[in-house]
């Protein structure tokens, strides 16, 4: 390593600024200390007394005032033409690697297998999830979402009866029992017939219709008649028992008992490792 590698623009001003600092610390230091050794008996007193020793009423220190313009000088220069932001840094070619990395692997990913995006799913979910949601996705006694039960109609029955805690929608929460669990199992029969992506449901064409007016008169006033949210006030359930229902969870974010769940927005998942992770879920309750 080259302590003293002038080619590079950050070491060749941290150099100059740390001598110039030496420099004028040497100066002030040096000025006002002989100053203190001067006796001036005409000179003005501010007033200010302790224990015998008077303070003199001295202007501004020129020294203090020239350094401190300096500085904003510099600090200036050093943004836009020492250093502007468009010079090399190695923050800088990291993101610009990792840009590159990240292209390359939606490049080579983007139309994946089932298969393919089920493997790549579980590794992320091992590492990003498990420690809530359990190795095996099952919330570890109710300590995070049981991930076993998600994308079908338990699932549905499991959110009307017990609420949906933490969130992240316009609308807040959604509270616990707000329908018997004979409803709730009704209303979850009609949305994954008619409302989600799943298209099917073992329960009869009676139950479906039952489940369609309490959805009417209990479900309408966050969701929407068609289920589908209002635009982002709550969870869209047209997506429901699919990967982008999980997406938008991991776009969100949730409040749960153990801690909250972070936003995956910050770049540690790509668009494509998203929707793998939303398959993986989606296969813990086949």
């Amino acid at each position: 390593m080259k302590w003293f590698n002038l080619e590079d623009n950050i070491n060749l001003l941290s150099i100059i600024g740390a001598i110039a600092i030496i420099i004028l610390t040497v100066f002030v230091v040096g000025l006002y200390m002989k100053q203190m050794k001067e006796k001036r008996p005409d000179s003005e007193l501010s007033g200010d007394e302790w224990d015998g020793i008077g303070e003199y009423l001295n202007p501004l220190p020129l020294g203090w005032a020239v350094t401190f313009f300096a500085l904003i000088v510099w600090a200036i220069w050093y943004f836009l033409i020492g250093y502007p932001l468009n010079s090399y840094s190695q923050i800088g070619e990291y993101n610009e690697e990792t840009s590159i990395a990240n292209d390359k692997f939606k490049a080579k990913f983007a139309n994946a297998d089932e298969k393919t995006l089920h493997a790549m799913g579980e590794g992320i979910f091992l590492v990003q999830c498990s420690a809530c949601h359990g190795i095996l996705g099952n919330g570890m006694d109710g300590k995070a979402m049981d991930l076993t039960m998600w994308g079908n109609e338990e699932g549905i029955v499991h959110s009307l009866i017990k609420g949906s805690k933490g969130l992240n929608y316009p609308l807040g929460e959604m509270p616990a029992g707000l329908v018997s669990e004979a409803d709730a199992k009704a209303v979850a029969a009609y949305v994954a017939k008619e409302i989600s992506p799943i298209k099917s449901t073992s329960a009869s064409p009676d139950i479906i219709a039952q489940g369609k007016s309490i959805f009417d008169a209990t479900c309408t006033a966050c969701h929407g008649v068609d289920g589908k949210g209002m635009e982002g006030s709550s969870p869209d359930l047209s997506k429901y028992g699919s990967s982008e229902f999980v997406i938008d969870v991991l776009q969100r974010g949730k409040k749960g008992i153990i801690g909250n769940m972070p936003q995956f927005t910050d770049g540690r998942l790509n668009e494509v490792q998203k929707k793998a992770v939303g398959e993986y879920v989606l296969s813990l309750s086949k």
